[in-house]
């Protein structure tokens, strides 16, 4: 059995560590304010750009002209996994989701016969994903020093992303990251942003008659500003997703935390008083013992 003393010291260590964690998940509350806000407000931005995108992979025959970010390289055989987690655990399973889903989707590539690597967006996927993979990660993007997501943070990842995959051989390019649906649940997500997916054709419906489209100034130099500027927006919007999933996911874990240590503070109490009474009571044996012996 602990000492009271012992006792004591544990009772002061558990209310020291809950004021903590409580205090932690009062600032991840406001900051997923914010967060959540603005992942919601790139939702609609993200998901027009990602159609119209599609829309347009649909109607481009693949030819040595076409751009290759929309329609390929005509080849499936080097696969780019963009992973994008945080810098800071004591998030839940926040990270580890991620890269599990990146994980899965990497070994069913592996079994298939084609070449994986991996370009990470932050330092949690690091560890986990270089013992299974330590030669296939090109590049980690390091994100210490970004206090709150903007587009240009997103557009410097896009333009190194869309180099390499001009000069490095990488014939499609997937992006992994969590999408924020509540405090309780973030999902993970995985989407092909290189080349672009067409649009399926939904059984009953046909495809259809291509509208008629007209581009100004042309084709070429439309589809140049705004392939590039794609990536970046589904990059962006996956930081912001992820910005937003990391606070709920940590606002969630934290407060069990707390809920928790009130527990093992009960507990500790409970176990604390026992032993002083028992500590009294056999006093009270001896001395009363001492007592009936004179």
């Amino acid at each position: 059995m602990a000492s009271l003393k012992a006792l004591k010291n544990r009772i002061s260590s558990v209310k020291s560590t809950q004021k903590i964690t409580k205090a932690m998940k009062m600032v991840a509350a406001a900051k997923l304010r914010r967060a959540q806000s603005a992942a919601e407000a790139a939702r609609p931005y993200s998901t027009g750009m990602a159609a119209v995108m599609a829309s347009l992979a649909g109607r481009v025959e693949p030819g040595p002209q076409s751009p290759k970010l929309l329609v390929g390289t005509g080849k499936d055989q080097v696969h780019l996994l963009i992973v994008c987690t945080s810098n800071r655990g004591l998030a839940g399973g926040f990270n580890a989701n991620i890269v599990k889903a990146a994980r899965r989707k990497a070994e069913s590539l592996i079994a298939e016969g084609k070449t994986v690597y991996f370009y990470l967006v932050g330092r949690k996927a690091r560890a986990a994903l270089g013992r299974l993979f330590p030669r296939q990660i090109v590049h980690q993007y390091d994100t210490t020093e970004i206090r709150q997501v903007t587009f240009a943070d997103a557009q410097a990842i896009a333009a190194d992303i869309v180099e390499r995959y001009a000069t490095d051989g990488i014939d499609v390019v997937h992006l992994f990251y969590a999408r924020f649906q509540s405090v309780m649940v973030q999902e993970p997500v995985g989407q092909q942003i290189i080349p672009i997916p067409p649009v399926e054709t939904r059984e009953g419906q046909g495809a259809g008659v291509p509208a008629a489209v007209e581009y100004e100034p042309d084709e070429e130099e439309i589809l140049a500003e705004l392939l590039p500027r794609n990536i970046a927006v589904q990059i962006f919007r996956a930081l912001l997703e992820n910005a937003a999933s990391e606070e709920g996911s940590r606002m969630t874990a934290m407060d069990n935390a707390t809920r928790n240590a009130g527990d093992m503070i009960n507990r500790l109490t409970i176990e604390y008083n026992r032993t002083r009474q028992a500590a009294i009571t056999k006093e009270l044996i001896e001395i009363i013992s001492g007592a009936e012996a004179l």
